[in-house]
């Protein structure tokens, strides 16, 4: 894990923001955007868009950037893509950061 590239990553509001929808979706997009939510796939890039009220370009780059870094993970499923957080990832960056500082 590169801290930097990480904390580069961290360092857009958004970007924070996103990951934190993704650790608990249901609480920050609507139900009928989770109608068909699996834990396992996580949430559909374009309810993330929507919530971001970012352009699709945009949301992808700034998701692209935190997979990038190993925080969320993607699965394509046919025409869609979803995003749910890196758990471990996380977790070991928190790690990181309490050794480091």
């Amino acid at each position: 894990m590169e801290l930097i590239m990480v904390f580069k990553a961290l360092s857009n509001e958004t970007r924070i923001n996103i990951l934190i929808w993704l650790k608990q979706p249901h609480l920050h997009f609507p139900a009928e955007e989770l109608l068909d939510y699996d834990p396992n796939l996580g949430v559909c890039v374009s309810d993330i868009t929507q919530k971001a009220g970012l352009s699709p370009s945009t949301t992808s780059d700034y998701l692209s950037l935190l997979q990038k870094c190993g925080l969320i993970v993607a699965t394509r499923v046919g025409q869609w893509t979803y995003y749910k957080r890196n758990e471990g990832a996380i977790e070991t960056l928190n790690k990181l950061i309490q050794k480091a500082f």
